[in-house]
């Protein structure tokens, strides 16, 4: 398991993996420009790997989880789970209660979903 800033990922590995989750702040209500750039170096064959995208944001900001999910389901990403957003408090945080341990019982889910198939 790896986790890296999306502007520091090496796009050929991404080969390597089953599952890729991929996310990060909404910013002007949809996929931060750093977050756009990544998708668009995507262009190894994720074909048929499982995804799930994720976002932080305030209670009514958008999504950008939203925008990167349909661009996963566009490469032909199976959708482990349906999009799911962090909400913040303020705009830089802290998250809202309870956002973290949701979010570490998603990732059990998953690894769990994983190791069963």
């Amino acid at each position: 398991m790896d986790c890296v800033k999306a502007d520091e990922a090496n796009i050929d590995k991404l080969v390597e993996y089953d599952f890729l989750a991929i996310g990060g702040p909404t910013h002007a209500f949809g996929v931060s420009k750093p977050m756009k750039t990544f998708l668009e170096k995507l262009s190894v064959d994720v074909k048929d790997k499982k995804a799930f995208a994720f976002d932080t944001k305030s209670w009514l900001a958008g999504s950008a989880a939203k925008g990167i999910e349909k661009r996963l389901e566009r490469f032909g990403m199976s959708i482990a789970k349906p999009h799911l957003s962090a909400i913040v408090k303020g705009n830089e945080g802290p998250l809202e209660e309870g956002m973290e341990e949701m979010f570490e019982q998603i990732g059990s889910e998953m690894k769990n979903q994983l190791n069963s198939s």
